[in-house]
């Protein structure tokens, strides 16, 4: 009962039939589109994986990160996280500063801080990270949209192709029969279902993908501004303006500065 409910569902004596029924161009076409979902389906694979990886290895970063008392703890532990895009954002900025503390002397506890202007190179290297793991992750992307939107458009041309042949067959046989005509036209038609088969699973993949990715990069945003924010709170200089007034506030305090002679003059 299953195997009769099965056959007519998918039609497998129809697509053999129609296979054997296709031209030459037809079968070419089903080729083409073969090798198209091969590569659909590789993308398809691979992406899914990086982006389960990806997801898995974020949480556990995320956990790790929001339990250190220091943003620099994970780095010093030697941790690591591969996979997980925060990481490698998270890595890249606590190297290129690790790299710029050790240009500049320690003050009188033994902490190193760097300049304003010096933790500008450190965002700008955060925000290429940011960059350069937005592009790995779209990375054969184009092979799915590739896909959609190519996949039917082949399909047709291999449909029309074989209709066209199946015409002129019939013209030059002078048979407008149903008979003569219903072998070609199911050959020309597998075409354009090869075709359909192989974009609807690209377009389901690359929506999902596309959404994936999107919410992925915008975690790494935040996550860059919020780990920029605490290392400048922890290993950058005060403004030198900041320093002055405060200087001025603990050895000042209560003094009133000197009147000009202008404002002697006036009184």
């Amino acid at each position: 009962m299953n195997a009769i409910l099965i056959t007519p569902l998918f039609a497998s004596g129809a697509l053999q039939f129609a296979f054997e029924k296709a031209t030459t161009e037809g079968k070419m076409t089903i080729g083409v589109l073969t090798l198209v979902s091969l590569f659909s389906w590789t993308v398809i694979i691979s992406k899914l994986r990086q982006i389960l990886r990806a997801r898995k290895m974020t949480r556990k970063f995320m956990q790790a990160y929001a339990q250190g008392k220091d943003p620099l703890d994970l780095q010093r532990q030697g941790t690591d996280f591969s996979g997980a895009p925060l990481f490698e954002v998270y890595r890249t900025g606590a190297t290129i500063l690790n790299d710029q503390m050790e240009l500049v002397p320690a003050d009188a506890q033994g902490r190193r801080r760097i300049t304003e202007s010096t933790f500008a190179l450190v965002r700008t290297a955060m925000e290429r990270a940011v960059s350069g793991q937005a592009m790995a992750l779209e990375k054969g992307m184009i092979v799915l949209s590739t896909a959609v939107s190519g996949g039917p458009f082949i399909g047709l041309l291999g449909t029309v192709w074989g209709v066209m042949d199946t015409f002129s067959g019939v013209a030059k046989a002078n048979a407008a029969s149903l008979t003569a005509m219903a072998p070609g036209v199911a050959g020309a038609l597998i075409a354009t279902v090869i075709g359909l088969l192989v974009a609807i699973p690209a377009m389901f993949a690359y929506n999902f993908m596309v959404t994936t990715i999107r919410a992925i990069t915008q975690e790494m945003d935040d996550f860059t501004a919020e780990y920029a924010v605490h290392l400048e709170h922890r290993y950058v200089k005060e403004p030198r303006l900041a320093e002055e007034i405060a200087a001025a506030l603990q050895g000042g305090a209560g003094t009133v500065p000197d009147r000009t002679e202008p404002e002697l003059a006036l009184r």
